[in-house]
């Protein structure tokens, strides 16, 4: 299983999916939580996020620690690992000097690399777009195996449609169905198919990001898909608005001297340890979400903690709608209107925002081309910055 685990991870991360290509990317990011072992990665075209999560009930010797280590997987440990059967011994050894595979008769090094810039914009991405993905579909034993193995290959394109509860995928809306965009972006499951014995998948009938996990013996693979196929994590904007607050970053600080490689994230705990209300927690996490230091794991319906080099200006020099947001904020620029609207100078001109429940509306070009589907834009920001309560 983790043979096969890892090997599915290096599919996707060597895979430009969109207008198909191999890629020479192979790095996923290994983390430890003392009793579980993940291992995360993004495709070439960083369309799919991928996500192996070793459990408990995986292990049955060996040391598990705690920490973070980003390695390359490249061809000889691939043929290592290609070569695992089922009832072989497989060694792992992740730390900080990377990570060693070896079997009877091979072993495989590989030295720690740096991770790409976009990978951890897109883990903050990634994070806020899974963390209100409603359950929708489960599919148990052979409903789950045959929703995988008629998966279109990963060389396919335009291949969308709705899954329905019974796992089928229909070229129209079904009632409880979930659309997905680039149905051979899930491709990487098919190396697992012996094993899966369960799917759940996340998401809405409507146009949006989509969770898909598999259950395997002792661990599961999460594979999570943009709203299209063409667009990538790392442009998305979700964080926006959480990062808006006027004490986050502070907060941010704050809750990550508290936080200790915990598999699942206690927010009560960090409210009460902090002295913070659990509003300016989630805040504080949105932060560190944004420097990829904390994950949403959609299963557990908590975060998690992985630990990557800090970089208090990475929210700043990642988000220049934000730092527009504040100059106007700053400067004044942000003044309400009788009729309940904002009035927002951005230069010689004048924008109007308003504010409902259902998101933030406004008259430039950026929100009249890409709505709210990435994010709030910086007039709308600096509504929030002005108005004291980010919604």
């Amino acid at each position: 299983m983790l043979a096969r685990g890892l090997l599915s991870l290096a599919d996707v991360t060597a895979t430009r999916y969109f207008q198909f290509a191999p890629a020479s990317l192979r790095d996923p990011i290994l983390t430890a939580h003392g009793d579980r072992l993940r291992a995360e990665c993004f495709s070439a075209c960083n369309g799919v996020y991928a996500r192996l999560d070793l459990l408990p009930d995986a292990f049955d010797t060996g040391e598990l620690a705690h920490g973070t280590t980003n390695v390359d997987i490249n061809l000889a440990t691939r043929s290592a690992l290609t070569k695992v059967g089922r009832d072989q011994l497989l060694h792992l050894d992740v730390g900080t000097a990377g990570l060693t595979v070896s079997t009877p008769e091979a072993t495989a090094v590989e030295r720690p690399v740096a991770m790409p810039s976009r990978w951890v914009r897109a883990l903050g991405n990634v994070a806020e777009l899974h963390r209100d993905l409603p359950l929708a579909v489960i599919l148990k034993g052979p409903a789950a195996k045959a929703f995988v193995a008629a998966l279109p290959g990963a060389t396919s394109s335009g291949k969308d449609g709705w899954v329905t509860p019974q796992g089928r995928v229909s070229p129209r809306l079904v009632a409880g169905s979930v659309r997905i965009s680039g149905l051979n972006r899930l491709n990487a499951l098919k190396r697992l198919l012996p094993h899966v014995s369960g799917l759940s998948i996340h998401g809405t009938d409507d146009a949006g990001p989509v969770i898909v996990t598999a259950d395997l013996p002792g661990s599961r693979l999460t594979l999570g898909l943009t709203e299209e196929a063409w667009r990538g994590h790392s442009g998305e904007g979700s964080l926006l608005t959480g990062l808006s607050g006027s004490d986050v970053l502070d907060d941010g600080d704050l809750i990550a001297a508290l936080l200790a490689f915990e598999p699942i994230i206690d927010v009560p705990r960090l409210a009460r340890e902090g002295n913070l209300e659990e509003a300016r927690v989630r805040g504080g996490l949105a932060v560190l979400a944004a420097s990829g230091r904390v994950g949403w794991d959609a299963h557990d319906q908590a975060w998690f903690h992985r630990e990557l080099p800090h970089d208090p200006d990475r929210v700043d020099r990642d988000n220049p709608r934000l730092v527009k947001a504040r100059a106007m904020a700053d400067a004044g620029l942000v003044a309400p209107t009788p009729d309940g609207g904002w009035r927002v100078t951005s230069g010689e001109t004048v924008y109007t925002v308003r504010r409902s429940s259902s998101g933030p509306t406004c008259t430039c070009a950026w929100y009249l081309r890409h709505g709210t589907g990435r994010g709030p834009c910086a007039h709308a920001l600096a509504v929030d910055l002005s108005a004291g309560d980010p919604r």
